[in-house]
């Protein structure tokens, strides 16, 4: 399974996701580097991905040319972080909306799945088991949403660490999710 993270993780270095950029922002010189962030003023709801236009999965040379793809979202999704699928889609979640969201890049279309009343979704990373994993303030929980069956399982903190402020969890490579 260690693969397919890696592959994720390449795919999110291949395809920068960018959160709120403006569709029309393009840079006037070249980029720097090939994961370098155009200016923007602009805060649109919405999922961007700045796609180097070199061949190369990683480019020693810096890009000449850089494109911008938007893609829309549900009003009131207000999207914060966003982790590659496994089966080519993107993760994100949907805090204004105390979901999980999936958008295909090909097609535009997305999902969501509710995580439960309360919910304010922060950080969404893709596990070794393929799901997606959440952190949860508003649940106060970690969550875990089935990629096929988009079960929603819910794993609380003790009581006594109400509050924790929970944003963004990894997993080491034994499995241990860390937040």
């Amino acid at each position: 399974m260690r693969t397919g993270l890696s592959s994720s993780f390449l795919g999110i270095a291949i395809v920068l996701v960018l959160i709120g950029c403006s569709a029309s922002v393009t840079p006037t010189a070249p980029v720097s580097s090939p994961l370098a962030t155009p200016p923007s003023t602009a805060r649109l709801p919405g999922i961007s991905t700045l796609v180097p236009t070199s061949q190369k999965a990683f480019p020693t040379e810096s890009p000449s040319e850089i494109s911008l793809q938007s893609f829309s979202l549900p009003a009131g999704s207000r999207p914060h972080d966003v982790a590659p699928a496994d089966d080519g889609g993107v993760w994100y979640t949907a805090q204004g909306l105390g979901a999980l969201g999936w958008l295909d890049p090909e097609t535009g279309e997305t999902r969501h799945t509710s995580l439960g009343t309360g919910s304010r979704p922060h950080g969404v990373i893709v596990g070794p088991d393929g799901a997606p994993w959440i952190t949860d303030g508003g649940l106060n929980a970690i969550v875990r949403v089935d990629p096929v069956s988009r079960m929603v399982d819910i794993f609380p903190l003790p009581q006594q660490r109400s509050n924790a402020n929970l944003n963004t969890a990894t997993f080491d490579d034994v499995g241990v999710l860390w937040f």
